[in-house]
């Protein structure tokens, strides 16, 4: 007599059906958008996007990644190092611009790089610096000191910053192959965010390498959305911030690639979508805002 022990099949890794819906394809409507944007309000120039976070979650990649979106093409405008590095290899704060099809015109957003948040004290950049370039109080190439922030008496010290100097909406990079943060990066973090709510500026998540993370997303990206370990990493995210999901968007950057994939920008143009418009929202309300700073 034999006893068959018949296992049951492991669960699934992917939910089934994707828990946020997404067009996938065709960006024709979402480039557009973004090319036809300007801000709603005339005093700004263009929406600053204030990147920060750890070392080497791809800060500076994200920024050519939309660059190379809109180009058409590779780019390298924000210099880049190996992911394994431990110290930042942005060391200065500097403000990138998405040129248009027409030479010496650029769209109406730009980026701001910064060097990396680094664990302990005396490492990476200060949250101090952070909270003056969210007021536009830190000037065009200034370089970041580990151990002490800049001051009034600086010349690299904006004292008296425009609208369009300031910070309109903050964007915290994670790396979604990284288990856990540090508690001195996430202290630094939720120090930075304390900041940025007391100005009322919005903030966005962005959780990038989702195609290392999960196996499912590495042979399909469209299933970042039915991926269960990445809806977990979105959550977990989410809790250690306090950064709400619908607010949280997922990215693969471009890092080994030679040609553009239309997958690959669907959801850089997704994420650009919602950090320009929420950007835009303050901008247009900053006039009341100041009044009350």
């Amino acid at each position: 007599m034999y006893l068959c022990l018949c296992l049951a099949p492991p669960p699934s890794p992917l939910l089934e059906t994707p828990w946020r819906d997404l067009s996938w394809g065709d960006n024709r409507q979402a480039l557009h958008y973004l090319k036809s944007f300007q801000p709603q309000n005339d005093e700004v120039k263009h929406i600053r996007v204030l990147l920060y976070g750890p070392v080497g979650v791809g800060k500076s990649n994200f920024i050519n990644s939309v660059n190379n979106v809109f180009q058409e093409r590779m780019t390298n405008q924000a210099l880049t190092s190996a992911r394994t590095a431990d110290q930042s290899f942005t060391k200065k704060y500097e403000t990138y611009k998405i040129q248009k099809e027409d030479r010496g015109n650029f769209y109406p957003f730009v980026f701001n790089d910064i060097m990396g948040l680094e664990d302990g004290d005396g490492r990476g950049v200060r949250a101090d610096d952070l909270k003056l370039a969210l007021k536009g109080h830190v000037k065009e190439g200034y370089k970041f000191n580990p151990s002490s922030s800049l001051s009034a008496g600086d010349p690299c010290y904006n004292s008296s910053p425009s609208i369009s100097d300031k910070v309109h909406v903050l964007v915290c990079i994670y790396d979604a192959n990284v288990s856990q943060m540090k508690s001195s990066v996430l202290q630094k973090i939720k120090e930075i965010r304390d900041a940025a709510s007391d100005l009322g500026i919005p903030q966005v998540g962005i959780l990038t390498c989702v195609d290392e993370a999960c196996g499912e997303t590495e042979k399909n990206l469209r299933n970042v959305y039915k991926s269960k370990h990445l809806k977990k990493k979105m959550g977990d995210f989410s809790s250690s911030l306090g950064i709400p999901m619908n607010c949280i968007l997922p990215v693969k950057n471009y890092s080994y690639e030679i040609h553009l994939n239309q997958d690959v920008d669907t959801l850089i143009l997704s994420a650009l979508k919602l950090i320009i418009d929420f950007g835009d929202d303050y901008a247009a309300k900053f006039k009341a805002i100041e009044q009350c700073v």
